[in-house]
């Protein structure tokens, strides 16, 4: 190879530009294809890929559930190269102690809220719940955009046409470069009579929104004992929630000689 070739595939750079420029497309990797949801629908790339396959093998609330094995089979193959957590996500997207309305409906083992962790994937099935029929209708290249897989074989949409706001109803939790999210969960009912307002009214401001959504809507119950703070936390997009446990304390009786504890609702995530 002459000089004059090598020159032509060099390119000169100082290392602080290299290393900015290579930071920011990482960053932007994660924060895009991973970590982070996409505010329109509310789904990480995974969560949507998982719904989006078990909407084109037909897996509607409706149907019989398969076996969770193929239903992660299908999603690693055709979508999701990333194989490692998506049987996990799928589980958590059945867990009705993780999501406020969970997407996924399964049967057979997928976990306790003590900690249990699920059965394997073989021993599992599931189908898409109810709810998801409200995510996936109108999945169609008019509505949505759609793009080739890894593998350019398949196509699968970059956003679904959902119809209601399913960040705000499922909340999230994420971590990527340099950039967090941690949203909680609300109710579905309020956060609907809150958009019908918006929409009716786009001016109207955030204290009046509070007249609908109340406060967080945790799929474990809970008593919030700081209600004074949502305003804040509602007006800024931060703050502490804080929860407490709603319990019921049994009196000892004939049969039982000491008072019992019975816990009805936990914080989440505890």
């Amino acid at each position: 190879m002459t000089s004059d070739e090598t020159s032509e595939i060099i390119h000169r750079s100082s290392l602080s530009k290299t290393l900015e420029e290579a930071y920011t497309d990482y960053a932007y990797y994660i924060i895009s294809e991973r970590a982070i949801p996409d505010a329109r629908d509310g789904l990480k790339p995974v969560h949507r890929r998982i719904l989006w396959a078990m909407h084109q093998m037909r897996l509607t609330h409706q149907s019989s559930h398969k076996k969770c094995a193929r239903i992660v089979g299908e999603v690693t193959g055709k979508y999701h190269p990333h194989a490692g957590g998506v049987y996990e996500t799928l589980v958590r997207l059945a867990q009705p102690f993780s999501l406020r309305y969970p997407v996924v409906d399964g049967q057979g083992n997928f976990g306790s809220i003590d900690g249990f962790p699920p059965a394997a994937m073989r021993y599992t099935e599931a189908r898409l719940a109810k709810i998801s029929s409200e995510l996936l209708q109108d999945v169609i290249p008019e509505i949505v955009k759609f793009q080739e897989n890894f593998d350019g074989e398949e196509m699968e949409p970059t956003v679904l046409p959902i119809k209601f706001p399913l960040l705000l109803v499922n909340g999230t939790s994420g971590i990527a470069v340099g950039l967090s999210s941690n949203m909680p969960p609300h109710n579905i009912g309020e956060v609907i009579d809150a958009t019908v307002q918006l929409i009716d009214d786009p001016n109207t401001i955030v204290e009046d929104l509070s007249e609908y959504v109340k406060g967080p809507d945790f799929p474990t119950g809970g008593v919030i004992v700081n209600g004074r703070a949502m305003r804040l936390f509602n007006s800024t997009g931060k703050g502490p929630i804080i929860l407490r446990a709603k319990l019921e304390v049994k009196e000892p009786t004939e049969s039982r000689d000491e008072a019992t504890i019975i816990i009805h609702e936990v914080p989440y995530l505890t």
